[in-house]
C-alpha cells in the first residue's frame, strides 16, 4: 500500500489519471485491497489535501470543444449517444448526443470517432456532437463531376492529368446530379469495368456555385487535403502530456484571445506588474504557446506529412490543417479548462516597453477562459460579458498596462506602420456569399500582436545565444529599383522620400503620415507594399527589415506553421529537456526545409487570395450594371485595374472598353494616355465605373470606366490616330471572313 506522499505526488505529476481506478493500477493494488486504498483516500480528503489536490490537478467538470468519443448506445428514438474516452470530471463522464448529417457513415456501438461538441441544457444528455471523422478509418477522398448513367454514374475528377475515372453504384450516389460537384472517397475494390468505385460523401452542387470555389483552388494549387492512414493512426494513439517534466503552470490564468471563429487556439498570454523594485513601472508578461513538439517528433509520420504541408491553409468555409484534428483541434489546443502541454516564455519589460530579461520552460497549463477580441475589447470599453467580469483585475487590465509599455518601444523601434484593411468574406451555411467587410483593428489585436513578436524576438536571441541552429523570420530591405519606383509615386503625389542615406522604416512611416488623410493615402500605402520584398524562412539571419528588428525567429504558432516547430525543437535541444528536440536530420536539410516552406507559404497564399476573388466575383455576380466608386490600383498596357471601395475587390478596365482612341501605356509613370483625347490614367486616381461582367469560376470582374476624379469620361474623336482606317477595318472584316470558312470546311 503507497503512503500518502506517494499518493499524492502521483496526483500531482499525473493530472489525466487521478480516479479511484487509475491509482490502483498505477500501484498494482488489487482485490481486497482496494478497501484499504478508499480509506487512504478518505483520509486524505478529511485533512484536506486531495481536496486541494483536486482544485489544482484535477480537469474541470467538462469536455473540450473537440473530444474522441465511443458510442455507447442507440436509443429507442434510433439517437446515437456516446461518452469521452478522456474524463477527468466527477462521477461518470457526460452523455453525448451524435448529431448525424446526411453524409456521416453509419455509426454503431462500440465506434470510436472525433466529433465537435457543443454544450446544450434542458435536456437528458449534456452535449451535442458533430462527426468530424471516425478513428480508424481514413478513405481516400477526390472531388469530381458526377456524370449520371442508367444505374449509378462515373465521377470525373477535376485534377488536371488526372484521367481516371470513379464507378459509383445506385446506392451509393447520395442522390448527386448530372454535372454536380461532389466529393467522395473510395468505396471498395474495382467494379466490373475494371474502374475504382466511390461513395458521393457530399454534394457541391454547380462547380461553378460558392460553395466548390475553395476545394477548387485547394486542387488547383495542389494543397494535400487528405491525411494517409499512417498520420491518422499516428494522431489517434495520443494521449495527453502529464506533469512529469514539466514546471506546473496550471494556477496561472494564461488566457486565449482569438478571432470569434478561430479553429485552434495555439497561444495564451498573461501579464502582471513586475514585483521587482529594480524595475519600477515595468511588468511581467508571459507567453504560452501549444508544445506540439512533443506530439510530433522528428522522422515520425505525423513530422513527414507536416513538413510537406509546411503550414495551414484558411479559407471562409474550412482549413486545411497542417495536423490531424485530434492534435490541431484537440490535444495542442489550449482550450478553456483543459491540461495542455505548452512551452513559455517568461519576459520582463521596464516601463517604457523595452525587454530586459526572459527565460523560457517547458510546462503544464490550464485556461482559465477561452475568449474573443471583440469582447476583450468591449470589456475594456466597459462593458465586460459574465467571462470577462471575474477576469477584469487580474487578467485583462494588466494585459493592457503592460501593452501601454510595449507601445512606447515601438514608437522608439518604428516598425513599418501600413495601412491595409482586411477583407473578411462571411458565408451562409450554404456556402453563399452573405457579406464582404473590412475587419476592425482593435487594440485587443494590438495587444496579441505585440505579445507574439516580443516572443518570436526572446526564441530567437535564446537560440542565437546557446549557439542552436533554427529557423529564422527574414525579411530583406527593398531593392534600390523598386526604392525609385516609389519615390515616383511619392513625388507625383507632392510628397517625399528620403534620398542618399541608409533606408530605415522611420523614412518609410515618414512618408505613410505624409499621406494619412489625403486622396493618396491608399495609393502609398499600396506603392510602399509593392516595393517590400516577400519574407521568407532561413537557417541564417539576415534580421527583419519591415518589423525593426535584428533577428526574429517564429515561435507562436507551431499548430499551423512548420518553422514554429523546428523552432520548438531548437529550444527543447538548447534547454535539455527530452529527447523529442532537433534530430541531427533536422539539422542536416533546414536549408531544403526553409525554401520548401517558403514555397508553400506563398502556395497557400495564393490559393487563399484567389478564393477571395471567386466568392466576391460570385457576391457581384448579381449586381452587373451597377456602379461603383474605387480608386486605380494598378496600370497595365491592357487596361487600369480599379480596387472598390465597397468590398476591396480589383477588375479590370479594358484598354478596348475605353474608345476608338489609342492608349498610350508609359510603365515608367504607370499611366495610359489617350492619344485623342489627353485623358490620362494613372495610380491613385478617383474612377466611378460600371461593373461589365462578374465570373466566379475565374474570380475576375470587368468594369466599364464612367468617370475618372469626378469627371466624365471625354468622347474620343475621329481622326485618324484615334481609330483605325476603314481600309484596315475591311481587311481584318475579311482576314475573319476567311477564318470562318476554314472552319466550317474542315467540320
Amino acid at each position: 500500500m503507497p503512503s500518502k506522499d506517494e499518493i499524492l505526488q502521483w496526483i500531482s505529476d499525473n493530472p489525466t489519471q487521478t480516479s479511484k481506478r487509475d491509482i490502483a493500477r498505477a500501484f498494482g493494488i488489487k482485490g481486497a485491497a482496494r478497501i484499504d486504498l478508499k480509506r487512504l483516500l478518505k483520509e486524505l480528503e478529511a485533512e484536506g489535501h486531495l481536496q486541494k489536490r483536486k482544485k489544482t490537478y484535477r480537469d474541470p467538470d467538462k469536455l473540450p470543444p473537440v473530444a474522441v468519443l465511443q458510442v455507447a448506445e442507440v436509443t429507442p428514438d434510433g439517437d446515437l449517444m456516446a461518452r469521452a474516452m478522456e474524463w477527468q470530471g466527477e462521477g461518470d463522464a457526460p452523455l453525448v448526443s451524435i448529431v448525424a448529417r446526411a453524409s456521416d457513415p453509419a455509426m454503431a456501438p462500440g465506434d470510436r470517432i472525433l466529433a465537435r461538441l457543443t454544450a446544450v441544457q434542458g435536456e437528458t444528455y449534456q452535449y451535442e456532437g458533430r462527426l468530424i471523422r471516425r478513428i480508424g478509418t481514413n478513405p481516400l477522398k477526390l472531388l469530381g463531376v458526377f456524370r449520371k448513367r442508367t444505374e449509378g454514374g462515373r465521377i470525373v475528377p477535376i485534377d488536371k492529368g488526372d484521367g481516371k475515372e470513379w464507378e459509383v453504384l445506385g446506392d451509393a450516389t447520395g442522390g448527386a446530379k448530372d454535372g454536380e460537384l461532389v466529393e467522395a472517397e473510395q468505396a471498395g475494390p474495382k467494379g466490373r469495368m475494371g474502374l475504382p468505385r466511390a461513395r458521393v460523401v457530399q454534394r457541391l452542387g454547380d462547380p461553378t456555385a460558392p460553395k466548390a470555389v475553395s476545394l477548387i483552388a485547394i486542387h488547383q494549387h495542389g494543397i494535400p487535403d487528405d491525411f494517409p492512414d499512417e498520420v491518422i493512426a499516428e494522431a489517434d494513439k495520443m494521449k495527453p502530456a502529464g506533469l512529469k517534466g514539466r514546471d506546473d503552470l496550471r494556477d496561472m490564468p494564461l488566457i486565449t484571445i482569438d478571432p470569434a471563429d478561430a479553429r485552434d487556439h495555439d497561444d495564451a498570454c498573461w501579464a502582471h506588474a513586475d514585483d521587482d523594485p529594480k524595475n519600477e513601472g515595468g511588468h511581467v508578461i508571459w507567453v504560452a504557446i501549444a508544445d506540439v513538439a512533443h506530439y510530433v517528433t522528428s522522422g515520425s509520420a505525423l513530422d513527414r506529412e507536416a513538413r510537406k504541408r509546411g503550414n495551414s491553409s484558411y479559407f471562409p468555409d474550412r482549413v486545411v490543417p497542417m495536423l490531424p484534428d485530434r492534435l490541431s483541434g484537440d490535444l495542442c489546443s489550449l482550450h478553456e479548462g483543459v491540461p495542455r502541454a505548452c512551452i513559455a516564455v517568461r519576459m520582463q519589460i521596464n516601463a517604457f516597453g523595452e525587454k530586459i530579461g526572459h527565460r523560457f520552460v517547458r510546462g503544464l497549463m490550464r485556461s482559465p477562459a477561452s475568449l474573443n477580441y471583440r469582447e476583450v475589447q468591449e470589456a475594456m470599453d466597459g462593458a465586460p460579458n459574465e467571462k470577462c467580469a471575474p477576469l477584469m483585475d487580474d487578467v485583462i487590465r494588466p494585459l493592457y498596462a503592460a501593452h501601454e509599455a510595449l507601445k512606447q518601444a515601438r514608437k522608439t523601434r518604428q516598425p513599418l506602420e501600413l495601412e491595409l484593411p482586411e477583407r473578411k468574406v462571411e458565408l451562409s451555411d450554404e456556402g453563399e456569399v452573405l457579406s464582404v467587410n473590412f475587419t476592425d483593428r482593435l487594440d485587443a489585436h494590438k495587444l496579441i500582436e505585440e505579445f507574439m513578436v516580443l516572443a518570436n524576438v526572446a526564441a530567437a536571441e535564446t537560440l542565437i545565444a546557446k549557439k542552436s541552429p533554427l529557423l529564422f523570420r527574414v525579411h530583406e530591405e527593398p531593392p534600390p529599383e523598386k526604392l525609385d519606383s516609389l519615390r515616383e509615386v511619392a513625388e507625383a503625389a507632392g510628397l517625399v522620400l528620403a534620398k542618399g542615406q541608409v533606408l530605415k522604416t522611420a523614412h518609410l512611416n515618414a512618408l505613410l503620415r505624409a499621406a494619412q488623410d489625403t486622396d493618396h493615402a491608399e495609393q502609398i500605402n499600396m506603392s510602399t507594399l509593392r516595393a517590400m520584398t516577400q519574407a521568407y524562412y532561413a537557417p541564417s539571419n539576415f534580421g527583419h527589415f519591415g518589423l525593426a528588428l535584428q533577428a526574429y525567429a517564429h515561435f507562436t504558432s507551431p499548430i499551423r506553421r512548420y518553422a514554429d516547430l523546428i523552432v520548438h525543437r531548437a529550444l527543447i535541444s538548447a534547454h535539455g529537456w527530452g529527447e523529442d528536440g532537433l534530430s541531427h536530420d533536422d539539422q542536416e536539410r533546414l536549408d531544403g526545409t526553409a525554401a520548401h516552406i517558403s514555397d508553400t507559404e506563398r502556395r497557400s497564399m495564393m490559393a487563399e487570395r484567389d478564393t477571395n476573388d471567386r466568392y466576391l466575383a460570385a457576391f457581384l455576380s448579381e449586381r452587373v450594371g451597377d456602379e461603383f466608386t474605387g480608386r486605380i490600383s494598378g496600370v497595365a498596357k491592357f487596361g487600369a485595374f480599379v480596387r472598390l471601395d465597397e468590398t476591396g475587390a480589383d477588375g479590370l478596365i479594358p484598354v478596348r472598353s475605353l474608345g476608338r482612341e489609342f492608349f498610350n501605356f508609359d510603365r515608367d509613370a504607370a499611366t495610359l494616355t489617350g492619344s485623342d483625347t489627353g485623358v490620362e490614367i494613372g495610380l491613385g486616381q478617383r474612377v466611378t465605373v460600371r461593373l461589365a461582367e462578374a465570373a466566379p469560376v475565374t474570380g475576375g470582374l470587368a468594369l466599364d470606366l464612367i468617370s475618372i476624379d469626378g469627371k466624365a469620361m471625354p468622347k474620343s474623336g475621329s481622326g485618324r490616330r484615334g481609330r483605325p482606317v476603314k481600309r484596315q477595318l475591311t481587311k481584318a472584316k475579311r482576314k475573319s471572313d476567311k477564318a470562318k470558312r476554314k472552319v466550317k470546311r474542315r467540320r
